[in-house]
C-alpha cells in the first residue's frame, strides 16, 4: 500500500511539474518577454543600469496587466480595447518619465522608423 501511495505521489508531482513548465502565460514567459523588450529598449535608448532595472520592472508590470485585462475582458472586445489603450498610455507615460531627453529622442526616433506610419516611400 505504501508503494502504491508513493508511486501515485511521484506521478502526480511529475505531471504537475510538466504542466507547470508548459504554461504559456506563466511567470517565466512574462520574465522572458520583459527581458527581451527591455533589451530592445536599452539598445535603442542606451539605458544605464538603474534605468534598465526600472524599465524591466515597468515592462513586467505592463505585461502582467495586459494578460490580466485579456482574461477579465475577453467577452467584451470594446472594453478590452479601451482598457488596453489606457494601460498602454500609462506605460508610455511612465517610460518617458524614466528616460533622459536625449534617450527619449533616440527611442522615439527608432520607434517611428519601425512603424508603417514612420516609413516614407522612396
Amino acid at each position: 500500500m505504501k508503494k502504491i501511495t508513493l508511486l501515485a505521489g511521484l506521478l502526480f508531482s511529475f505531471f504537475s511539474t510538466v504542466t507547470a513548465g508548459t504554461d504559456p502565460d506563466g511567470p517565466t514567459t512574462i520574465q522572458a518577454r520583459a527581458t527581451a523588450l527591455t533589451r530592445a529598449i536599452s539598445d535603442k535608448a542606451r539605458l544605464d543600469e538603474g534605468q534598465y532595472i526600472q524599465v524591466k520592472r515597468l515592462n513586467i508590470q505592463m505585461l502582467l496587466e495586459q494578460d490580466d485585462l485579456k482574461t477579465r475582458f475577453s467577452a467584451d472586445q470594446s472594453m478590452l480595447d479601451q482598457r488596453l489603450a489606457d494601460a498602454q498610455a500609462r506605460y508610455e507615460s511612465d517610460l518617458t518619465a524614466l528616460l533622459y531627453p536625449a534617450q527619449l529622442a533616440l527611442f522615439q526616433q527608432s520607434r517611428t522608423s519601425m512603424t508603417a506610419l514612420g516609413a516614407t516611400p522612396k
